[in-house]
């Protein structure tokens, strides 16, 4: 399956958008994007990339959890799964770019502010 919004020659491109809808009194949908296992080969790739600009600033990624007005925000898990009898499991890299002028990007992990209770820890 090929979901392609196509191409402009002048102004922006095409949006894609997948989404489910509100729920009054139940859950919200879910959306979910996967790969396929392979059983004689190595599993999909499921890779997520925001677009390039030669003249401005690239496109950003941006995972995040939805709020929960009442209760607890959702969780953001990023991880890899545990590894077969003779293997490794997977790594986790983070990584921010080469700049040839300036800077290069900053890698930042915090917790936030807590109102009545103690701050998050990050270990």
């Amino acid at each position: 399956l090929v979901f392609s919004s196509g191409t402009s020659l002048k102004g922006n491109s095409g949006a894609i958008v997948m989404g489910t809808g509100a729920a009054t009194t139940g859950r919200g949908g879910l959306v979910s994007i996967s790969a396929g296992s392979g059983t004689s080969g190595v599993g999909g790739l499921v890779i997520m990339t925001s677009g390039h600009s030669t003249v401005h600033t690239g496109g950003a990624v941006s995972i995040s959890g939805g709020e929960g007005t009442a209760t607890s925000s959702g969780v953001v898990s990023i991880r890899s799964k545990n590894s077969g009898v003779s293997g490794v499991s997977g790594a986790l890299v983070f990584s921010s770019g080469t700049s040839l002028k300036g800077n290069s990007g900053a890698i930042v992990m915090g917790t936030g502010a807590a109102t009545t209770g103690r701050g998050g820890l990050v270990s």
